[in-house]
């Protein structure tokens, strides 16, 4: 039997926008990034500190420029279908095959880091054995995903109990950075004197220690996302972008001061887990406090992350680029599908990888979209300049972002060329290849309409009715098939 009226609610406003946006950006970043902005910073410190700054400055530019899109058209997935009605299928189909691998490889990384902060604490004198960090990691990864089933506003109240441990833990190693250097002891004073007499990094290695400290920044784009789910996204999106980002910016430069203050520069760059670090060199009886703390308050970062993929996959099956079922809510008018087909997807990329080198390729794979989501903008200003807009980005903020994509992804090719980067281009570049395929097999066909059903059954979902005409016509197959 087919429930009647569901739709994604808005049920998001102001506080828990901001709730939202502050926990998805304040995840595994800070504890990850020191070590590579540090290492592509020769480790000179000054400039790892510029380098955390310019961060800053280059996230807020972007993120309000995307903000346009999210306020422009207010519904779940807006940048996905922003590309689709700017640009067109087959590049809306290329940040899908994207998205569709990275969303995936960005959980199973930030589970794995969880599960390494719970558990080295237990082997002090030797690294964690991998069986058992995988076995948490998938623990932890299936209850943030059924805990997305029972809807938004339930993940939204999750974040706000988890905000408070993470602003406790961000808080505590900042305040402990500025008082060690104000007691001004000599060995935690000295590694900020004549730091700007360290070697300069060149211009390849600026580009990839910019990647690494973008990463801890990563999520905001969470709000656009979710915007068919806020209320007023023509106000609430950019007032939560404007209040939340600077606050985590000077969060982030104190934090790293204070991860200076106690550890040398070769400490922070062989660290595993920088903040358990930091604890046992400052209070060693409390380092599985810390480790608790920020496995908690990653905890919420990837709740998030599962949250903005769902809805990315609920809009693509709108749209005709993903199977109807992923666009199938349950009773708690939530996309249950397309959050345990996500699940599945990181469990099986729970596996001993390389974490700086795992963000350096999301981070070209994020400002690759990025570069497409700006051309997409001045092309539909140009096209459709009456669209209404709620929020319009000024131009020079738009061509800042293209501007810091072209550098970010061209300089290390340029400088320092890889058989990497040839890789990742092609796998992104493949997703074009995999559009032509899609519209050709895109045949109807009776067995898939059946398996629709019987998933539909097994996961007690309903197509929502804001669909297009193309996907009411399917429902309306769907339910010729149940009678």
């Amino acid at each position: 039997m087919l429930i009647k009226n569901m739709q994604l609610l808005r049920s998001i406003g102001f506080f828990h926008g901001n709730i939202l946006l502050f926990c998805v950006t304040t995840g595994a970043g800070i504890f990850v990034s020191p070590k590579g902005v540090l290492k592509y910073s020769s480790l000179n410190i000054a400039v790892s500190l510029s380098i955390w700054a310019a961060c800053a400055v280059l996230t807020i530019i972007s993120a309000l420029s995307l903000a346009e899109l999210g306020t422009t058209f207010p519904r779940s997935g807006a940048p996905y279908y922003f590309l689709k009605r700017s640009l067109g299928s087959s590049v809306a189909f290329l940040s899908l095959w994207i998205k569709f691998f990275m969303y995936p490889l960005g959980i199973a990384t930030q589970s794995l880091i969880i599960s390494t902060y719970i558990i080295q604490p237990f082997y002090t004198r030797c690294p964690a054995p991998e069986l058992p960090k995988k076995c948490l990691a998938l623990a932890i990864l299936w209850s943030l995903g059924l805990l997305n089933t029972r809807g938004v506003l339930t993940v939204a109240w999750f974040q706000t109990i988890s905000v408070l441990m993470k602003i406790t833990i961000l808080c505590f190693i900042s305040l402990t950075g500025i008082v060690l250097l104000g007691i001004g002891k000599k060995e935690n004073v000295a590694k900020f004197e004549n730091s700007f007499d360290a070697e300069l990094p060149g211009a390849s290695q600026i580009a990839e220690a910019l990647l690494q400290g973008l990463f801890a920044y990563s999520g905001t784009s969470i709000l656009i996302n979710i915007a068919g789910e806020i209320k007023n996204p023509g106000e609430n999106i950019p007032k939560a972008l404007i209040t939340v980002l600077p606050m985590v910016a000077v969060v982030y430069v104190l934090v790293n001061i204070s991860y200076l203050a106690v550890l040398t520069p070769q400490e922070i760059i062989s660290a595993d887990a920088v903040a358990v670090t930091w604890m046992d060199k400052v209070i060693p009886s409390m380092q599985w406090v810390i480790s608790f703390g920020i496995s908690t308050s990653i905890v919420s970062n990837i709740c998030c992350t599962v949250l903005s993929a769902s809805r990315l996959f609920y809009t693509a099956s709108q749209e005709g680029q993903l199977p109807l079922i992923f666009s199938m809510l349950n009773n708690y008018f939530s996309p249950t599908v397309a959050i345990t087909q996500i699940i599945i997807l990181a469990s099986c990329l729970i596996i001993a990888s390389d974490l700086i080198n795992l963000i350096k390729y999301s981070g070209l794979a994020t400002w690759v979209l990025r570069g497409l989501y700006m051309i997409g903008l001045l092309k539909l200003r140009y096209q459709d300049p009456n669209l209404p807009r709620p929020y319009k980005v000024r131009l020079p903020f738009v061509f800042g972002s293209i501007a810091i994509s072209l550098f970010l992804i061209l300089t290390p090719m340029i400088h320092s060329p890889k058989i990497e980067y040839i890789y990742g281009f092609i796998f992104i570049f493949s997703g074009l290849l995999g559009y032509r395929l899609h519209v050709h097999l895109n045949q109807r066909s009776v067995c898939f309409d059946k398996i629709t059903c019987y998933l539909q059954l097994l996961f007690n979902v309903s197509p929502p009715e804001d669909q297009d005409e193309r996907i009411s016509t399917g429902k309306k197959h769907l339910e010729e098939i149940f009678l």
